[in-house]
């Protein structure tokens, strides 16, 4: 019996091990480079509710070192859709250049990150602040995804597309 333990006992404990995950969080930030940070830090805040919890100042010496940028000092403005230690950070960030490339039209007018998903409990403030601050609605959208879901999609200020998912009613 006794052999049998050990043996079954060191697999469940390697088996525990390996199937750990590498990461520290369940979480991913993202970084995003856009042409104006004060239309976009007023897009981001305005219509669509997220809270600035942060603000990195990258210095020229820690852009070299960690090869953020060549040298050019920036700030980060981070925001979160709610201030908790588990939300997704959207780390807005300018250079003063306009992108390099069109604006795109659809997804597939580029390669790279396209858009995001932001789930929300209701669409109704959301279709409110796009239509006063004039925000055209994408395709033929809201777009009715199930009996309680609809999907409604936008462009922030330099083209990416975001998706807000939600039921229509209040």
């Amino acid at each position: 019996m006794k052999k049998l333990l050990i043996p079954l006992l060191i697999v469940l404990f390697v088996g525990k091990i390996l199937g750990q995950s590498e990461y520290s969080s369940s979480v991913i930030n993202i970084g995003v480079v856009v042409s104006d940070l004060d239309r976009s830090m007023d897009f981001y805040q305005k219509i669509l509710g997220m809270t600035k919890v942060n603000l990195y100042d990258i210095t020229p010496e820690m852009g070299s070192k960690t090869g953020l940028s060549d040298g050019i000092p920036f700030k980060a403005e981070v925001l979160k859709v709610e201030d908790s230690p588990n939300a997704t950070e959207w780390k807005l960030m300018s250079f003063g250049d306009e992108a390099q490339h069109p604006k795109q039209k659809w997804i597939h007018d580029d390669t790279g990150m396209q858009y995001i998903t932001l789930m929300v409990k209701s669409l109704a403030p959301f279709l409110e602040r796009l239509k006063q601050n004039k925000i055209p609605l994408l395709g033929e959208t809201p777009t009715p995804l199930s009996e309680t879901l609809s999907l409604v999609l936008i462009q922030d200020p330099d083209g990416n597309f975001i998706e807000l998912i939600g039921p229509l009613g209040n």
